[in-house]
């Protein structure tokens, strides 16, 4: 077997250091979008968990978004108590997290970020998030993955 790249040690540490155990699975193909993702693993796309950075009135925030769904930005600027809502630029997601867009895990961040969930993630026994990369995932409990993220559940899907 292959070393594990540096952003997945990275990943497997900060779940152990938060209390979770996961064991992350490479997927040569890649894993970059959630139907790329759901087809590898073989789950439904509503059981990938989209990690989405975006500025909310210049703070940058994480939405978890179930791979079905599309989120709606307004109701992610209201959640986080702000008004204008914006994507932020890759060179901004990877200052943030410390990962690529593609492969950002939903904990283990280089910098302190808000966190909302997606409560359509909340009705599977298991999700799939990136571990750190496009190719290396991991499955866990959704709830799991909101008390080790700090995650507040609250409606983001657009309608």
């Amino acid at each position: 077997m292959s070393t594990p790249h540096p952003n997945v040690v990275r990943v497997v540490e900060a779940a152990r250091a938060l209390g979770l155990n996961i064991d992350v699975r490479r997927f040569p193909d890649g894993t970059k979008t959630a139907q790329d993702a759901a087809a590898a693993i073989g789950v439904q796309v509503g059981q990938i968990v989209k990690s989405l950075v975006f500025a909310v009135d210049g703070e940058i925030v994480m939405a978890y978004v179930s791979g079905a769904n599309q989120l709606d930005e307004k109701k992610l600027a209201a959640a986080a108590g702000g008004t204008k809502c914006s994507r932020v630029d890759a060179d901004a997601v990877r200052e943030a997290t410390g990962f690529p867009i593609g492969g950002v895990p939903p904990f283990g961040h280089s910098t302190q970020l808000r966190v909302f969930v997606d409560p359509d993630l909340l009705q599977y026994d298991e999700v799939w998030a990136a571990a750190g990369t496009w190719n290396d995932n991991f499955g866990a409990a959704p709830a799991d993955i909101v008390r080790v993220a700090g995650g507040v559940v609250t409606d983001l899907k657009r309608s």
